[in-house]
């Protein structure tokens, strides 16, 4: 009855593993986005041309940082991923595994010692369940556990829990029982459950089981123990007769192996050998069945590996995208300044530093995602002036309306606004949406934001007439790397994380963002709504 969690801990090792690489590659990007500023400062002061050299060499090791370390995010979310789902359900019926079942059976135990009060676990096996896969396959012999688990967990309450134990037998743990008959009475629906008439692939059956009850803390006080006394009465019940249901100390001092029961009359030779068979052909079965499951959560597992593969491979060639032109202007930008007779090199100037601000920009949201799912993600709060956060968000992003000859507007309140946030991120989050609002929005479009106090709240409005968001996407707009399929292409390739960053940005603030749009072709609308405060 005792588990032994070897592989487990195997696969938990090996995600903690991976994770702790994901760290050291944040921690490298972080430190070439470092680098780079510090090599821009560095060439500002000098005067001898190897600025730009210094650039494109700094933004190269940038790139391939920033790639590795998405690499090995993907690969450590994916083990996490499925090692989480693995450890916890069943791959056939998914319901609970043994070990999810043995973690809440521990914390049922403990609350019912400190409450003095009484628990119950039912162990159940299905009667005659051979005969179903020898006469169908065990193909439908599945399908028939799969509509077996389903009954049983809609027989219980939402507090209880059934577990899939192997083969054909379950476990339930009932919580907080207050007398010992709820046990019997449980018990009860569950035979009447499964004895539903049900059909599968054109074939009618009826199921049958044998059930052990064992009470806590009235016959053990540990899981092994009340396991093994449940398990003991289910065998007790079984050899009495299809359908019946034993408590733990009715089966007292009675071996766990088929044998003869005491008020039975004596077992022929052919019976005996009859019950053996059955012992012996039911270990053999619950160890095909434990082969057939292993067999398709490796399907799953690869099927899943595949997807995230495939998900990676289109992360990675959008990211290199955009790296990739910023690139492309800064080594253009240098050609032409290595010139002697370049004609305007400040121009030049304002393209590298331009293009190396998009770049710094592009990984700074990448680890910001990064960070908020880790849970570092930090504020540095201060009083603040709302005018002088939109005013910078409005600065920061007019040059791109001014490129497309989009027409902006403001509206703010007619009084002084404070805020306690962290400006430079409420400056972040505004850009962020101006920035997607000009980028989705045709050339000669209209982008507005407006400020409001509503309540004990400030709103601020982003809206656009600009190509919309389908109704199937937006419910999902803020998710990462979630991208609408008409706006792919429209001004450019982005990688789908600003609006998951402004999610993330506005929540650790105490606030909310909700996204509106009346379709394709209708414009958009994001408002931002954070407290007031004191």
């Amino acid at each position: 009855m005792k588990t032994t969690p070897g592989k487990d801990e195997s696969a938990a090792a090996t995600a903690a593993g991976q994770l702790a690489r994901l760290r050291a590659q944040a921690g490298q990007a972080r430190a070439a986005l470092a680098r780079l500023r510090q090599r821009v400062f560095e060439a500002e002061r000098r005067p001898d041309g190897g600025r730009e050299a210094q650039l494109v060499e700094a933004s190269e090791q940038l790139l391939c940082s920033a790639l590795s370390a998405r690499n090995d995010a993907d690969a450590c979310a994916l083990t996490l991923q499925e090692m989480s789902r693995s450890l916890r359900l069943d791959a056939l019926t998914e319901l609970p595994n043994r070990l999810l079942l043995l973690d809440r059976f521990a914390q049922a135990i403990a609350h019912a010692h400190r409450h003095g009060t009484r628990l119950a676990l039912l162990f159940l096996d299905i009667d005659n369940f051979k005969q179903v896969n020898d006469t169908f396959g065990h193909a439908f012999g599945d399908e028939v556990l799969k509509l077996a688990a389903r009954r049983l967990a809609e027989s219980v309450r939402d507090v209880d829990t059934v577990s899939r134990h192997g083969g054909d037998e379950f476990l339930i743990l009932l919580t907080e029982i207050s007398q010992v008959g709820d046990a019997v009475d449980v018990a009860g629906k569950l035979t009447a459950a499964l004895g539903v008439p049900g059909c599968v692939d054109g074939h009618e059956f009826r199921l049958h089981a044998s059930i052990g009850i064992s009470i806590y803390p009235d016959h053990g006080e540990d899981a092994d123990t009340l396991m093994a006394r449940a398990d003991s009465a289910m065998y007790s019940a079984k050899r009495r007769g299809l359908g019946n249901c034993l408590f733990g100390e009715d089966c007292a001092g009675e071996q766990t192996d088929p044998v003869e029961p005491a008020d039975a009359r004596p077992l022929t030779q052919y019976e005996r050998t009859l019950l053996e068979h059955d012992r012996q052909h039911g270990q053999l079965r619950e160890a095909n069945a434990e082969l057939v499951l292993a067999a398709l959560t490796a399907q799953d597992l690869q099927a899943a590996a595949e997807r995230a593969q495939q998900q990676q491979k289109e992360f990675l060639a959008v990211m290199a995208h955009e790296l990739r032109n910023p690139l492309t202007s800064i080594r253009l930008a240098s050609t032409m300044l290595a010139q002697s007779d370049a004609s305007d090199p400040a121009r030049m100037q304002a393209i590298i530093e331009r293009e190396v601000t998009r770049m710094s920009r592009v990984v700074g949201d990448l680890l910001d995602v990064s960070r908020a799912n880790t849970g570092k993600l930090r504020l540095e709060r201060r009083v603040a002036d709302l005018a002088g956060i939109v005013d910078a968000a409005a600065v920061a992003s007019g040059p791109a309306m001014e490129l497309r000859r989009q027409r902006f507007t403001v509206q703010l309140p007619a009084r002084a606004v404070a805020l306690d946030v962290d400006p430079v991120r409420l400056v972040q989050v505004l850009g962020n949406l101006l920035d997607n609002a000009s980028k989705y929005t045709p050339e000669g479009g209209e982008i507005d934001l407006a400020v409001a106090i509503v309540g004990d709240t400030v709103e601020m409005a982003v809206s656009d007439s600009g190509i919309g968001i389908s109704a199937e996407v937006l419910p999902e707009v803020f998710e990462p790397f979630v991208q609408d399929g008409h706006a792919i292409g429209f001004n450019g390739v982005g990688l789908g994380i600003g609006l998951t960053v402004v999610r993330e940005l506005v929540e650790a603030h105490g606030g909310s963002v909700v996204a509106t749009s009346s379709g394709i072709g209708q414009g958009s609308r994001f408002v931002v709504r954070l407290p007031l405060g004191e």
